[in-house]
């Protein structure tokens, strides 16, 4: 039977969500990953990144062919670097000393152009330069850090989906990163499953990377309301690199750093559970960290493992 072409960024969401057999700490436990890897670029930020983009079109603040700025460690640059150039948009990044060596790779593969900004700002001061770049220079800045678009995606797809799956979910794990998800998920999860526990997972940082992506550091993204949540932990590198690697061993799913670090919050919350669903997103697949061997440095010891912006 002949297949009938689609356009590349209809194949964003609908994603699997999985049930890891290996994980469960008991027969009441079932423990689901939502494979966001799946999305045409990779990760979960094709969701938002679209969102953004048809949104900013609609309204007529993105002009054809007016170049779009943003601020991102990884995911979300390689998103819009994608999804940019499809609708016709030059995509100019600005990205932390600090990323995974392959995410510049992987951006000027597909054409982006990246500008560098010094670790000791943290993400704070590549948001800095994006707002200025908007300002001074003609850009459209997305913005996924404040853009109401990032929690609605996410509410009207992921959440969606996810309440379409399955006939209850007792938690819910997720990166808190933009505060996007947790709180768009989490808003659609709580309509059908009142009793659900909304639990957001951020990284423990190094010294060099302070700022926007760790609330220990006093900085609370503006989408994130943490009266929204029911929980919070905080994970090391190593932890997530080992725990990612376990996930590939023990069901054949190759996910990124950020889906280690949820399963391990996730695994510590079932171990105090009699039963229910655990559902936990795995924001990206692994193949762009190979490069970084982190695997390795986990084994090793290695303490610069929390001086990388590994999600």
């Amino acid at each position: 039977m002949r297949q009938h072409p689609v356009d590349l960024l209809n194949l964003i969401g609908g994603t699997p969500l999985v049930e890891l057999r290996q994980f469960a700490p008991k027969p009441g436990i079932r423990i689901w990953a939502k494979l966001e890897g799946q999305n045409p670029s990779g990760s979960v930020k094709d969701r938002i990144v679209l969102a953004m983009v048809r949104a900013a079109i609609a309204r007529g603040r993105l002009k054809p062919g007016q170049p779009i700025v943003e601020a991102s460690t990884g995911n979300t640059a390689i998103a819009l670097a994608m999804i940019g150039k499809r609708h016709g948009h030059p995509v100019r990044v600005v990205v932390p000393h600090g990323v995974v060596p392959s995410i510049a790779d992987v951006l000027r593969l597909h054409g982006a152009e990246l500008r560098w900004c010094e670790p000791s700002g943290g993400m704070r001061g590549a948001v800095e330069t994006a707002h200025a770049m908007a300002e001074h220079e003609g850009f459209h800045e997305l913005d996924q850090f404040t853009n109401a678009e990032n929690v609605a995606a996410h509410y009207e797809t992921t959440g969606a989906e996810i309440v379409g799956a399955l006939d209850a979910v007792d938690v819910f794990v997720a990166g808190i990163g933009t505060g996007g998800t947790v709180m768009g998920v989490g808003k659609r999860l709580r309509e059908r499953f009142p009793n659900v526990r909304v639990v957001g997972v951020e990284p423990r940082l190094g010294d060099r990377l302070q700022g926007i992506r760790n609330i220990a550091e006093g900085f609370v993204p503006p989408l994130l309301d943490l009266a929204q949540l029911d929980g919070r932990f905080l994970v090391e590198s190593a932890t997530a690199i080992r725990t990612a690697r376990r996930v590939v061993e023990a069901e054949g799913i190759f996910a990124g750093v950020s889906s280690g670090a949820t399963l391990s919050a996730a695994l510590r919350l079932a171990e105090r559970m009699d039963k229910g669903n655990i559902v936990v997103m795995f924001s990206d697949g692994g193949w762009k960290y190979l490069p970084a061997r982190p695997w390795q440095a986990a084994d090793e010891g290695d303490a610069a493992l929390d001086e990388v912006h590994w999600w």
